[in-house]
């Protein structure tokens, strides 16, 4: 799907509308409109003038069916869920000039010509084993004919926007104390604190965020020198972060990325051609401790530096570190150089036949140090020896692909035949060091292993073991498939494709070898004899699909733990060294498969200048590898942590796009976009009717339970049914202890008695409906673009103001609408550190919702006739503005919470917050 309406004929004849729109598929490409699949296409200007380290971000809110959640962590890769939560194991895969790979943070956005973003099972069946998150295939850019060179640079602030709004020095000493008074039952004046006692005022956040700067440069050169094309490039990213480091030790928060890119294709004969698409990148992220959840706890009554010391001031009021001195007393960074080479040869033979082999290697090895000093301004009985850790990983992966293709009209009947074979291995090694009372110098020469002592190397195989050093792994998966394919089509008419892949997974131990079919047929209706008196449709088309997937890459239990036992077997009075086994596996896990179906109509109207595509899908997941709860099991050390093929789930909804693009004079273009998307996810099964309650815990209280008939994710706890409002209703409530001020938990099973037995789902993490819609228009030199984009349905749960040990601060919410009294609040708790109150419940829960302006951009083209005088062929600058917006409820950075982990993809647990991100660039052709 193009989103933009920059390159559009100047007659708007049904000729000229009527441009072919081709798509990648699995081993080739296809004419959109013989495409039975459900395949989105996001094209290279809707990635290009982006302020973005990853291009995965620019699709935001592009396309129907893909929900992207982005990171606001410098050079962090993004989440994408491609019609809900295909599994809990893994990510969508791209496959980036044949490699297969789930990070592209390497790809530099102008290299990229068009993204497909396969949607339905049916076209992701041919990827097999690989592809049960969703695939995306990336067609980096070619040269051709004359030389054509490019220069793209932007310069922009970044800052951090909804900060939080904490009470300051003064509220938090009255709240304070009106903990004491709640709390402690005969306060003593001892007990109060007061402002001579800490006339300190921090604004924690404030110290912690900054304003920071991202630039980009990037140079291309295409074309053609006789028989070989090319496409060269060099690009640099710096982008510093907002987090206000690169004090003290701290080498800052930023991501540095220099990469360079070289596609070349040199045609020996008319029937040989051979090609590299060969990438390198250099990346160097500097790692920064994420105070951002400290210096939410912080109180506001230290200073950051303590005057009397000069040194960072220690806080004593809780267990919390200073956030500034954790910002500047912790030195990491990743550097990683990564190669990957694609080589291929294609050779057509006998007119119809065509054969291709491609062999890609992916060599990468990321290392890392994290350096923690002696912190000095902490008491010396809390002082500990300076620690240094490095990390060494090396990736070394490989996709050799080789496939034969025939392809032959016979009249009206169109046929291609497909078959093929690829062998696919991916190896990670790591190695870790340790080491203690190292000092650093201000060099990263003098953080060396050798410089310390207490030195401790963890090979690759080697278990961790205690005093909070690191685990060493190593890893290998092979994947060996054959697969094949037909597409056909009748004049254009009806159409049909079907395909079947067999893989075999080093990472099954029984029933290795899965097969997955899959099918689709479409019917091109406009082209019917009946339909050629019609002035309404340019195109009609009905289409359904249906196919199979497959996941080996799964988490698992290799071995049981066997703990020794000294004395554990007698002989009569004589007690001999025994072992038993006290962690329950299951051996036999085996393949989590994904079965989906997809019903869609595509529509073209006004001389094809307005599209629109619908659809209905249904996709289920089984046999989905986690734990469960197994407490039957007597005297395992894992009845809570059973891991098996457990889980099944579905995925279900609706998906709308409309496009409309126009020329509406000689000099003015428009182009509007939307699209919409609604899904219901459900678990409709667990391995023996268990259930998992999992994620982030609060004194033994988990927050998140899997169980059949609720979504992924969902949050477990009590339903709050307002705040008692005196002692004599509290004590009529049958929760235990209660008092006037605390929440009033609902008793669900009406028994007179709140316990677990009350606890209830309150809501989920996964949106009911994601949208996306945008405006592009051209007016002479001028363009304008604006992008929204938004998701509701969907609620968080706010870890962040949840954990509360003791004397944690407050934020402003909680100030303003806090119980003071009967009829002062029914929705607030009175200050409280009560663990009776501070439980998993729907006070916490928040709407997740959000509308956002994705992008505003304008800019401006020099006109061709001074661009000409000039010696240049399109010179245009630009302002953007991305993220300027965004509109909310909830009672955080933003409702956009970037977790990895699908089980807790809804936790705020202190992440990363996103920023706004302002630019002026320039794009140079010559």
């Amino acid at each position: 799907m193009n989103v933009n309406a920059q390159t559009t004929p100047k007659k708007d004849t049904l000729k000229e509308q009527k441009i072919e729109e081709v798509v990648m598929i699995g081993y080739g490409s296809q004419k959109k409109e013989n495409v039975t699949g459900s395949i989105g296409l996001v094209s290279a200007k809707d990635l290009a003038d982006k302020p973005n380290a990853n291009p995965l971000n620019s699709v935001q809110g592009k396309l129907a069916g893909v929900n992207i959640v982005t990171s606001g962590t410098p050079g962090g890769s993004p989440r994408v869920d491609i019609r809900g939560v295909g599994s809990l194991s893994g990510n969508t895969v791209f496959i980036v000039d044949g490699m297969l790979t789930e990070d592209i943070s390497f790809l530099n956005p102008q290299d990229i010509e068009s993204m497909s973003v396969l949607k339905d099972p049916s076209s992701l069946a041919i990827f097999g084993a690989k592809a049960a998150n969703g695939a995306v295939i990336i067609k980096t850019k070619s040269g051709k004919g004359k030389p054509v060179f490019n220069v793209n640079s932007y310069l922009g602030i970044k800052t951090v926007t909804n900060v939080p709004k904490m009470v300051n020095g003064d509220q938090y000493i009255e709240l304070y104390n009106e903990k004491v008074r709640n709390d402690v039952l005969n306060p003593q004046p001892s007990d109060f604190i007061t402002k001579a006692q800490y006339p300190g005022n921090a604004d924690w956040f404030k110290e912690i965020l900054r304003t920071s700067i991202i630039n980009s440069n990037d140079f291309s050169a295409s074309g053609s020198l006789g028989k070989l094309n090319y496409y060269g490039s060099v690009g640099y990213l710096q982008d510093e972060g907002n987090l206000a480091a690169g004090q003290g030790i701290n080498s800052g928060s930023g991501f540095n990325r220099f990469n360079t890119k070289l596609n070349l294709s040199y045609k020996i004969t008319d029937n040989i051609t051979i090609g590299d698409n060969f990438s390198f990148s250099k990346t160097r992220t500097d790692v920064a401790q994420n105070p951002l959840l400290d210096a939410r706890n912080a109180p506001p009554v230290f200073d950051v530096i303590n005057p009397a010391s000069g040194d960072y001031q220690y806080i004593t009021l809780l267990n919390v570190p200073n956030p500034r001195a954790k910002l500047d007393l912790y030195r990491s960074q990743v550097r990683q150089e990564r190669l990957l080479n694609n080589i291929w040869a294609e050779i057509k033979f006998l007119k119809d036949f065509t054969f291709r082999s491609s062999y890609t290697s992916d060599s990468y090895s990321p290392s890392q140090y994290e350096y923690t000093p002696t912190l000095l301004y902490v008491p010396i009985s809390s002082q500990k020896q300076s620690t240094l850790i490095t990390r060494n990983n090396r990736y070394r992966n490989y996709v050799w692909d080789n496939t034969i293709n025939w392809k032959k009209d016979f009249g009206n009947h169109n046929l291609e035949l497909l078959a093929g074979f690829s062998r696919i291995r991916d190896s990670r090694s790591e190695d870790v060091w340790t080491a203690k009372n190292v000092n650093y110098n201000g060099t990263n020469g003098s953080l060396n292993i050798g410089n310390g002592t207490d030195i401790f190397n963890y090979h690759d195989t080697a278990a961790a073991v205690t005093d909070g050093r690191p685990e060493a792994t190593q890893d290998q998966q092979r994947i060996e498939s054959f697969f094949g394919r037909i597409n056909y089509d009748y004049a254009g008419k009806y159409l049909l494709n079907a395909s079947v892949r067999r893989d075999a997974s080093s990472q099954i131990s029984t029933d290795r070898y899965k097969t997955f079919p899959a099918v689709s047929v479409g019917w091109v209706v406009s082209k019917e004899g009946f339909m050629s008196e019609q002035n309404v449709f340019d195109l009609l088309k009905l289409r359904a699909s249906w196919g199979k997937l497959g996941n080996p890459r799964v988490k698992r239990d290799y071995s049981p733990i066997v703990t020794n036992i000294g004395g554990g077997v007698y002989y009569g009075n004589t007690g001999y060294p025994a072992g038993t086994v006290d962690r329950v596996i299951d051996p036999s896990i085996g393949w989590e498969t994904t079965t989906g179906s997809d019903f869609g109509v595509e529509m073209a109207f006004l001389n094809n200048k307005l599209k629109v595509e619908g659809a209905y899908y249904n996709k289920e997941s089984k046999d989905i590898v986690y734990a469960i709860n197994q407490a039957t099991i007597s005297g395992a050390s894992n009845p809570y942590d059973y891991i098996t093929n457990a889980y099944s789930f579905k995925n279900k909804g609706f998906e709308v796009s409309v496009n409309y693009n126009a020329n509406l004079s000689e000099s003015v273009k428009l182009g509007v976009y939307g699209n919409f998307t609604s899904l219901k996810n459900e678990i409709t099964n667990v391995y023996q009717d268990s259930f998992l309650e999992t994620g982030a815990s609060l004194f033994g209280n988990s927050i998140v339970r899997l169980q059949a008939g609720q979504a992924v994710g969902s949050y477990y706890g009590y339903e709050v049914a307002g705040v008692f409002q005196t002692d004599a209703e509290a004590a009529a409530s049958g929760q235990n202890g209660a008092k006037a001020g605390w929440f009033k938990f609902t008793d669900l099973d009406g028994n007179g008695v709140i316990d677990t037995r009350d606890k209830t789902f309150l809501g989920s993490p996964i949106p009911k409906g994601t949208y996306g819609f945008g405006i592009n228009l051209t007016v002479h030199s001028i363009d304008f673009g604006i992008d929204f984009q938004g998701v509701f349905g969907n609620k968080i749960y706010n870890y962040n103001r949840e954990q509360r040990y003791g004397n944690e601060s407050w934020d402003l919410d909680m100030y303003n609408n806090r119980w003071t009294g009967a009829g002062t609040s029914n929705t607030n708790s009175m200050i409280t550190s009560n663990q009776s109150i501070i439980l998993p419940s729907s006070f916490y829960v928040e709407d997740g919702s959000y509308f956002r302006i994705r992008n505003i951009q304008v800019g401006y083209n020099l006109p061709s006739s001074l661009a000409q005088s000039l010696s240049v062929k399109k010179l245009r600058i630009y302002l953007s503005a991305q993220n300027p917006l965004t509109i909310f409820k909830y009672n955080g950075f933003s409702p956009e919470i970037m977790n990895s982990d699908r089980v807790q993809m809804g936790i705020d647990n202190n992440i990363y917050p996103i920023s706004a991100i302002y630019t002026m660039g320039m794009n140079l052709t010559f």
